[in-house]
């Protein structure tokens, strides 16, 4: 016996097979194996189907073929009692029991062959059916996770419509994150037709994970900035620039608030410019030389007088003390107007105008009151760089 293809389907079978398990057709006796290229196929055919050659008939297949006509016919004559050369009749009983049925064991053989082939179906099917469901479970898992992680409620939507038969646990997590999702999508929806800082703070601080975040951080920006633009005042821009950082306008807020603190007076400044003054008038009252120039810059223009050295700011409070004087007090009898423009990066000169009077006690003890008006500038450093005194006569 030898395992052979059949010429029909291609199916491996025993040559001694009746027919072929796949297809039907008839196997034993009606097969032949080509001598030139070893292909089998059907004695029918005058020549191999695969070289064209034609295989010649061995005696051994000749008396096969003999011999199975023979036994067809024998088989298919009706019963008579056999005779010998010599005579004799042959029992019937003893052909019978040496006649064996054909096609049992073919019958037999066709059975097996097929529970066979059922088996391994089944077989074949279920190790599909395994793979199959594995990854369709991996494939689920990974949809799962990566649903979870999304912010798009159209993902999670897509992942409840195809995975329906998923695990329940998964689904209600999928179902309860779309809801979470759909009520901040409507929150915002809120919060923007409000389009008020309180209500884009209120969501904020309401889902403060939310895929919206970014984008109320700049609407609130915007707001903060128009309101700045507006108020156009140094505390104002100051409040956007401490309150955004990294904000869309930060530069723009740098830029407005140095140009406002250029021409705008602070408490500081004021400060600032009478303490110099106040500290100048001070150092004449008590002819304190080495203090009333501390506050004088190395040229200034004094009295009309350019590039006046602190040598002449001696010599003047020297020569306002005559001999018949015997003390002077000078005062500030005004608030000073102050304005100032910015000559460098954060650097700014100041002018000021203001009030003073003279009060001058003679040793014959009489006493004279002079009213004069101060016009005078201060550099950045806090020195006088310019002074004029104008007397005022009532």
């Amino acid at each position: 016996m030898a395992i052979i293809k059949c010429p029909e389907c291609g199916h491996q079978i025993s040559d001694k097979a009746p027919v072929c398990p796949a297809c039907g057709v008839e196997i034993a006796g009606k097969t032949v194996k080509c001598p030139y290229c070893g292909e089998v196929y059907f004695k029918s055919e005058t020549a191999c189907p695969h070289c064209h050659k034609t295989t010649p008939i061995s005696t051994t297949e000749i008396e096969q073929t003999t011999g199975n006509n023979v036994h067809q016919s024998i088989t298919n004559a009706p019963a008579t009692t056999p005779v010998t050369e010599e005579g004799h009749e042959i029992q019937n009983n003893s052909i019978d029991k040496n006649h064996v049925p054909e096609n049992n064991p073919n019958r037999k053989n066709n059975k097996t062959i097929i529970f066979v082939s059922v088996a391994i179906a089944l077989l074949v099917l279920g190790t599909c059916l395994y793979f199959y469901n594995n990854a369709k479970s991996d494939r689920e898992q990974e949809e799962y996770i990566f649903a979870m992680q999304s912010d798009d409620p159209t993902i999670l939507q897509a992942y409840l419509n195809n995975f329906k038969d998923a695990p329940q646990a998964h689904i209600d997590s999928i179902a309860r994150h779309l809801e979470e999702l759909n009520k901040i999508d409507q929150d915002w929806t809120d919060a923007v037709v409000m389009g008020s800082k309180r209500a884009l703070t209120e969501y904020l601080n309401t889902h403060p994970d939310s895929p919206h975040k970014q984008e109320a951080l700049e609407k609130i920006d915007s707001i903060d900035w128009a309101q700045c633009q507006k108020l156009n005042t140094a505390d104002a821009y100051q409040l956007y620039i401490d309150s955004h950082y990294d904000g869309n306008h930060y530069e723009e807020a740098v830029i407005a608030l140095n140009k406002i603190k250029s021409s705008e007076v602070t408490p500081d400044d004021k400060q600032f410019i009478s303490s110099i003054f106040h500290n100048f008038f001070i150092c004449i009252n008590s002819r304190d030389e080495s203090n009333l120039t501390a506050n004088i810059g190395d040229n200034i223009n004094f009295l009309g007088k350019p590039n006046a050295t602190k040598a002449d700011i001696v010599s003047f409070m020297n020569k306002i003390y005559k001999e018949n004087v015997e003390s002077m007090i000078w005062s500030i009898t005004s608030d000073y107007e102050i304005s100032k423009k910015e000559i460098g990066d954060l650097q700014y000169e100041y002018s000021t105008t203001f009030m003073v009077s003279q009060d001058v006690k003679k040793n014959d003890g009489t006493n004279t009151i002079n009213k004069f008006r101060i016009n005078a500038k201060v550099d950045p450093d806090g020195k006088i760089t310019e002074m004029a005194m104008t007397r005022i006569i009532e």
